[in-house]
């Protein structure tokens, strides 16, 4: 089962503020779809805040995610339906996972949103 990885459980109502806010920079930023270059954005430093589908199977797809997340300190969540964040990038499929690079105007959702996964994960 993919939660064996799955380090923290995410408020429905967080779940929905981070698919707001990847929706809000896909129209006024930028955004990164797909474990590959989500993966990508991390290394480099880029990601501002990063969604991972928690139903994702085989879970070795995304489980390099956190790792890398907690290395270059930048937050991350889980959102139960990786369909749901497919749909915040526009995509007619499910996405594995998506990364905000630049937030556009959802840079104060955005920064809100990155205190509260630090503080659900304290």
């Amino acid at each position: 089962m993919a939660e064996s990885y799955v380090k923290f459980t995410v408020p429905e109502d967080l779940q929905n503020k981070a698919l707001e806010v990847l929706e809000l920079a896909r129209e006024t930023g930028k955004i990164k779809k797909g474990s590959n270059e989500c993966t990508k954005a991390i290394e480099r430093s880029i990601a501002q805040i990063v969604l991972i589908g928690a139903d994702v199977e085989p879970a070795e797809i995304v489980m390099h995610l956190p790792l890398l997340c907690d290395e270059k300190k930048i937050p991350y969540l889980f959102i139960n339906k990786q369909n749901e964040i497919g749909v915040a990038c526009g995509l007619d499929v499910g996405s594995t996972a998506a990364a905000v690079v630049k937030p556009g105007k959802a840079k104060e959702l955005c920064d809100e949103l990155a205190k509260q996964i630090t503080d659900l994960r304290a």
